[in-house]
């Protein structure tokens, strides 16, 4: 089997920042379709003519489900992919700037916390931090995530 691309425990070094190569710039229909598929029908998503007058950025803003997946997902192939065993929370999400259609986006990921597992001993406990940015270098979202992370295996 190959590789996977994600950290193992072990390699996961507390304060170590991961900055991701991959950016996104927001479509329409990225907004209409996570705005549609979650049955959302804030207007702030969906009106323009509503958001001109009601929300913070005087357009319509993106929903918030689609930046945070995003700003997570961007990540997974530096830091958890075929390394997680699960996700086990996610705690202190903050959107501290709008974003808008058309905003090209990036993030990174801290390693905030890393502990053994007390009932798995194959994995270990970390506990990261994304922050999202848009093409200004604004501080778009920044989420708390705590997950379960495997060990490097061992032969036997």
């Amino acid at each position: 089997m190959e590789r996977p691309s994600g950290k193992y425990y072990e390699e996961l070094e507390v304060g170590h920042v991961f900055r991701h190569p991959l950016t996104r710039t927001v479509t329409e229909t990225d907004n209409l379709l996570i705005t549609t598929l979650t049955m959302n029908t804030q207007l702030l998503h969906l009106d323009e003519e509503f958001a001109k007058e009601h929300s913070v950025s005087g357009t319509r803003l993106v929903n918030s489900i689609f930046t945070l997946g995003l700003v997570v997902g961007v990540g997974v192939s530096d830091v958890s992919n075929g390394t997680t065993v699960g996700n086990l929370g996610f705690k202190d999400i903050s959107f501290p700037a709008p974003v808008s259609i058309g905003d090209t986006l990036r993030a990174e990921t801290e390693v905030l916390s890393k502990r053994e597992s007390k009932s798995r001993p194959n994995a270990g406990i970390v506990e990261f931090e994304h922050r999202g940015y848009n093409q200004k270098g604004t501080l778009i979202a920044k989420i708390h995530r705590i997950a379960l992370m495997m060990k490097v295996p061992t032969d036997g």
